[in-house]
């Protein structure tokens, strides 16, 4: 922890990090050089070859052989780097043949992109490479030089100096002054070379993130397929609790009702005191059915929300709350149902939090637009210690990502818990 209170300029020069990027530009040279030979030579030898059959498999294969040194790339970014990137999609042929194969890998962009690293990496490894081992030689060398400057051979002249170098080009630099200058200059560049080295390095980042991972319309097309599980998981089980709540609640009581009422029938000529007390009872269940059935489809899309919008719908839900809630709607206008219904949801989601578990005094609810986003924020003065992994917050935050939005937890242990929604502004 004590090293921590130096200033980043003094601990950077000896910081793992600026290492484990020098390690990476050191290997990265001789790969580069490997990789772009070897794909140069296969690439041009099958596209020379194109004109007979031979081509084909050659380039097919240099295309394979370059997503082989990416995958090696990939690897070397996530241990020295600390950037992970992910495999592009593989390749496979509609008929898994090996001909199929090849016109897939032929046709597959993801491919051809780890050939285009392969060409760049190699200049830009050897303009880095030649960058850091220069400051990083200089400015050790000569930071470190009141160490090592006795090796220099020495002769004395015939004024009596003594000098270091030999008789033809000789210098002075045996001073106290010009050795504490020469390392106070070496001082300078090990100081600025590790800031220097992470820019060239950032350049590398960018290289192996922007070619040698999956393509921006490949990982929107997975994220969307995610989206799309999350979506059918969470309406699968909304409808068995829909189901459950049903069978559990006003349908039991419904039954209950339909015994009481027979009862009340076979009692009426007999016993109308006992019917009358039967039929009481049955009136009382009947009033119990209809709440839940209201607190039901309240809980799935209120009839407030779709007439009167946000506003009046969250005002009803913090009425309800056992904590006092203040609510404050700032809207231009409506988004669309589906958008509409979330945020109503998100927000009934987090109030029952409160209620059940956050021992609050206190509650607001904030609902406003900034730019093309729907903003939800749920404060509570309460214990805290809500997480976002785990529990209901995490299945309310994959419901809110579904729709490419995002939940947002702050709630240190002791309070207080603030949770912000972002939802896409559909109108």
């Amino acid at each position: 922890m004590a090293s921590h209170r130096l200033p980043a300029a003094i601990r950077a020069p000896f910081e793992a990090r600026t290492w484990r990027a020098f390690g990476y530009v050191l290997i990265g040279l001789p790969l580069s050089v490997c990789w772009f030979a070897l794909s140069v030579s296969l690439v041009s030898a099958g596209a020379g070859l194109l004109i007979t059959f031979l081509g084909v498999p050659i380039l097919a294969g240099a295309l394979a052989m370059c997503r082989g040194f990416g995958a090696v790339e990939r690897a070397r970014a996530r241990g020295l780097l600390g950037l992970d990137v992910a495999a592009p999609e593989p390749v496979r042929g509609r008929t898994g043949g090996a001909f199929s194969w090849m016109g897939a890998m032929l046709k597959s962009g993801a491919s051809w992109r780890h050939l285009l690293y392969a060409i760049l990496h190699m200049p830009w490894a050897v303009f880095s490479f030649s960058v850091t081992v220069a400051l990083w030689t200089w400015g050790w060398s000569l930071f470190t030089y009141p160490l090592w400057q006795w090796v220099f051979p020495t002769w004395v002249g015939q004024d009596g100096i003594q000098l270091y170098g030999d008789a033809t080009h000789s210098f002075y630099l045996d001073a106290p002054f010009e050795i504490a200058v020469t390392s106070l200059i070496g001082l300078v560049f090990v100081l600025l070379g590790p800031w220097v080295l992470r820019g060239l390095v950032s350049v590398d980042r960018l290289l192996v993130s922007g070619l040698l991972g999956p393509s921006r319309l490949a990982s929107r097309v997975t994220e969307l397929e995610s989206d799309r599980g999350v979506v059918v998981d969470t309406a699968a089980a909304d409808l068995r609790r829909i189901e459950r709540d049903l069978h559990d609640g006003a349908q039991a009581r419904l039954a209950a009702l339909a015994m009481d009422l027979g009862l009340a029938k076979e009692k009426l000529a007999q016993d109308p005191r006992a019917a009358a007390v039967l039929v009481d009872e049955a009136h009382g269940e009947v009033k119990l059915a209809l709440k839940e059935l209201r607190d039901l489809a309240r809980g799935i899309h209120p009839a407030v929300l779709t007439d009167r919008g946000l506003d009046a719908a969250l005002s009803a839900v913090a009425s309800r709350c056992a904590v006092p809630v203040s609510v404050d709607v700032d809207l231009p206008a409506r988004p669309v149902p589906a958008i509409e219904g979330i945020a109503y949801f998100t927000v009934s989601e987090l109030l029952r939090n409160v209620t059940e578990h956050a021992h609050a005094r206190r509650a607001s609810v904030d609902v406003w637009r900034a730019d093309d986003r729907l903003m939800l924020q749920v404060r509570d003065d309460g214990v805290g210690g809500a997480a976002a992994a785990g529990g209901g917050l995490s299945r309310l935050s994959e419901r809110v990502g579904a729709v490419d939005g995002v939940l947002a937890v702050d709630s240190p242990a002791g309070g207080p818990t603030v949770i912000t929604a972002e939802l896409p502004w559909r109108s």
